[in-house]
């Protein structure tokens, strides 16, 4: 272990278990002048790039028919939680593609993960 992987194992954040396919719901810190509030955005992870503490994940929405998507640095101090609502059997680390799908067929199998 060199010098920079032991200083960030010290900024490194307890996260759920989750990979591409799930269904998390991020609670974001959202600064609004000298008020803080936590936003909540629901989506399905698209992509996760590893990294330490440099680790980040892709979700997607469909927000009023418009496709959104959102890059969280997995271990920043503005997510306070990550809730995984469920899980989806996929066959691709990124799911890309489901930028080009709509309706029904962006929809995904769900799979039933144990809770260990």
């Amino acid at each position: 272990m060199n010098a920079v992987e032991m200083i960030e194992r010290s900024q490194l954040v307890d996260r759920p278990e989750m990979r591409s396919g799930d269904t998390v719901r991020v609670h974001v810190k959202v600064r609004e002048g000298d008020k803080e509030r936590i936003q909540v955005f629901e989506g399905m992870v698209i992509g996760m790039h590893r990294g330490g503490a440099r680790a980040s994940f892709t979700v997607r929405k469909v927000s009023f028919g418009q496709g959104v998507e959102r890059i969280f640095p997995l271990h920043s101090p503005t997510i306070q939680r990550v809730e995984v609502v469920r899980s989806a059997r996929v066959r691709r680390a990124k799911l890309y593609y489901l930028r080009d799908l709509k309706g029904k067929a962006a929809r995904m199998k769900d799979t039933v993960r144990s809770q260990n």
